[in-house]
């Protein structure tokens, strides 16, 4: 096989074009078979935009060919598909998997897909009941506090843009598997391949079901509104666990995939004695814009049909020393209340597969660390959450709050603390209006973060606007309080997997090991492979 890189096409070049400059730089007449390895996107001569392909060609008489290529360009390439290192498993220990988020999920999957016979326990609802609840909220209904954005199955990530993309180096192939099984079940095949894949909620929540019947045909069991309360051990060795309050399942094999708001979970954890610590995660507002204004900016042009809705990407750091950078950005998308517990507030975003809304979306967030928390032990990052939402809660009594930038800065900007520009051009008109999935209502969105954080906000987002312009125009839209960016808990585990719990393997975002769907997915797999052995391992 030979590996092409950097082959660059115009946006919107057909497949024919693709194969004759394939043919062209390998100087052969024979038509190859060509997979697509990665695309991205070449925008530094907007509105001229081209794909920039990697690809693996196959073709006759290889040496030949080679023989005669560009080795700057054309290297021999070998693929090593990933393969899960256990298959067939005839024993009887059926491993329990606490979580249906990616981590669980692809966690059961692998095990199932082995033999193992798993048992994933979901404390929410399936998807189909899911959606209901949380469609319901939105409209004005009560909140579920155990069926809602953060639980049910599939995890936070079911509402979301479905954004796959990780930044874990992945020598293994867990990516490349992760990605692959998503496309089995129903993902477009695109996602192999795009530089910045994503799937879209819609689509995402059939995969997540064609994922669940999956292990339950390979011999798995999946069980909803099960949530774990207790775990009952035997000299620090997990021997069951209790579902309910009041049924006990035995096994010594239990995966901790709970996801990063399950703050009971962690509260149940900390009192079992669990190895635990506080880690930095960030807070901060979504912020919208038009999405004509970014596409305009990533591309030279208000709309690129082929392309869809521009993303972007931004960093900065305040004059405090604090990061300040974008988070989940969501081209046309909306704003969702992602809230979990009654009397707080917090909010995600959230696109179809189709980002057709008017308005861009991404949290832009302000890095915490244990350090800015009041008081100290493992859950002091949680309790600083709570405190930060409720405020958010507070102020419209539960519906988001919302405030356009102009009026956040002059409430938070006192003095010539740093220089902005006031004679900045306009580009946002004042009819601008949110897209927001839930109640929301203007409101004194400034009085959330306390004030270095605050400042620090309003700092990146300064510098946000000599990047993309009109980022910083008085009339973007800001919505408190995105909170939930990460786990603020790690539970510790070591180079088995392990927690200080033996037995009990800690896996994916909520456990302090992932960061986002790919991420949380790749970490379920790597737990998978450890537990397989050591069950294996065991049976000896």
């Amino acid at each position: 096989m030979l590996r092409i890189n950097q082959l660059k096409l115009p946006v919107g070049h057909t497949d024919e074009e693709l194969v004759n400059k394939v043919k062209k730089l390998l100087r052969c007449q024979e038509t190859p078979e060509i997979v697509i390895v990665r695309r991205s996107i070449d925008a530094r001569k907007k509105p001229e935009l081209f794909f920039n392909y990697i690809l693996n060609v196959t073709v006759r008489n290889q040496a030949d060919v080679y023989r005669r290529c560009d080795k700057k360009q054309v290297q021999i390439y070998e693929e090593t598909p990933y393969s899960f290192p256990f298959s067939n498993y005839e024993g009887k220990i059926r491993p329990i998997i606490i979580g249906t988020g990616p981590a669980g999920l692809f966690c059961g999957y692998m095990l199932a897909q082995a033999g193992f016979h798993p048992i994933l326990l979901e404390r929410g609802k399936a998807i189909e009941n899911r959606s209901k609840d949380v469609q319901c909220f939105w409209e004005g209904g009560s909140l579920n506090p155990e069926s809602n954005v953060q639980f049910g199955e599939g995890g936070a990530g079911t509402f979301s843009d479905g954004k796959l993309n990780t930044l874990v180096k992945d020598k293994y192939g867990r990516n490349r598997k992760v990605l692959s099984i998503f496309v089995e079940a129903g993902a477009p095949e695109e996602i192999l391949y795009d530089h910045k894949p994503h799937i879209g909620t819609d689509i995402l929540s059939k995969v997540i079901v064609k994922m669940r019947n999956d292990i339950i045909n390979m011999g798995g069991e999946v069980r909803f509104n099960a949530k774990v309360t207790d775990f009952i051990c035997n000299e620090n060795h997990v021997t069951g666990v209790v579902v309910n309050e009041r049924e006990i399942l035995k096994t010594e094999y239990v995966v901790l995939a709970p996801g990063h708001s399950a703050r009971d979970t962690f509260a149940m954890l900390y009192e079992k004695g669990i190895a635990m610590e506080a880690k930095p995660f960030a807070v901060g507002m979504r912020v919208e814009h038009p999405q004509e204004l970014i596409n305009l900016s990533q591309y030279g042009k208000s709309e690129e049909k082929i392309l869809g809705s521009a993303p972007y990407k931004v960093t900065a750091q305040a004059s405090c020393g604090r990061g300040v950078y974008s988070f989940c950005m969501c081209p046309g998308g909306y704003v969702v209340n992602a809230s979990s517990e009654p009397g707080r507030l917090a909010v995600n975003g959230m696109s179809y597969s189709g980002r057709n809304s008017a308005n861009a979306n991404s949290a832009i967030i302000v890095s915490v660390t244990p350090e800015d928390y009041e008081g100290s032990g493992p859950l002091a990052g949680v309790e600083f959450q709570r405190r930060l939402e409720e405020k958010a809660f507070s102020i419209r009594n539960g519906a988001i709050p919302v405030e356009r930038y102009g009026e956040y800065r002059k409430k938070i900007v006192t003095g010539q603390e740093f220089v902005y520009n006031k004679n900045k051009e306009k580009r946002i008109p004042d009819t601008f209006m949110p897209c927001i999935k839930g109640k929301w209502e203007f409101g004194p969105v400034h009085e959330i973060l306390p004030g270095e954080l605050g400042r620090a906000f309003v700092e990146g987002m300064e510098q946000f606007g000599h990047m993309i312009k009109g980022f910083d125009d008085d009339n973007v839209l800001l919505e408190g309080l995105e909170s939930r960016t990460s786990s603020p808990v790690r539970i510790v585990r070591d180079e088995k997997l392990q927690s200080s719990m033996r037995g009990l393997y800690p896996c994916g975002e909520g456990a302090g090991y992932a960061g986002g769907i790919t991420s949380a997915a790749m970490d379920g797999i790597k737990v998978a492979e450890m537990l397989a052995a050591h069950i294996l391992e065991q049976e000896k």
